[in-house]
């Protein structure tokens, strides 16, 4: 059973954590699926992704060709996991069910903490999931660094 991670944005991108919670997820062995709500910022982050300068592109593809189910990291805006992905982010609030967090390793939910309707979805997201009994991490920027501010089962 996995745990849900909630990222409260106050200094990085959203693309830019994305960038880097994705290459640890890649080194750690796990398939990624990005859930996104809108093209716009899934077309954004393809882009950056193929052009990482600092150690090369991290290798992915948008959801919806031939080889979905080959890709290590699959961008997409539907509920759909067709590359098995053993880890789940989620950004621009899409949604992310309990059953989920309990089958994936990990559900990384990433939310802009200057959004006052991000910061409630998030808030409410944190009471759904950890109220159906999924354990769920809280993890905040706000000092200048990633730190761990609450923890659930």
């Amino acid at each position: 059973m996995g745990a849900a991670f909630f990222y409260h944005l106050t200094r990085s991108s959203a693309e830019a954590t994305l960038q880097s919670l994705i290459g640890k997820s890649l080194q750690a062995g796990w398939r990624v699926v990005v859930r996104g709500r809108t093209d716009g910022f899934l077309d954004r982050l393809d882009e950056l992704l193929w052009l990482r300068p600092e150690d090369g592109f991290l290798p992915h593809g948008r959801a919806g060709g031939p080889h979905d189910a080959d890709q290590p990291v699959l961008l997409c805006s539907g509920a759909d996991i067709p590359n098995g992905a053993a880890c789940l982010m989620s950004v621009e609030g899409a949604e992310v069910s309990p059953e989920e967090v309990q089958s994936l390793d990990r559900v990384c939910i990433l939310f802009d903490g200057a959004n006052g309707d991000a910061v409630a979805h998030a808030r409410t997201q944190w009471k759904a999931l950890t109220g159906a009994g999924c354990a769920a991490q809280y993890w905040s920027e706000e000092g200048g660094k990633w730190e761990k501010k609450a923890e659930t089962g």
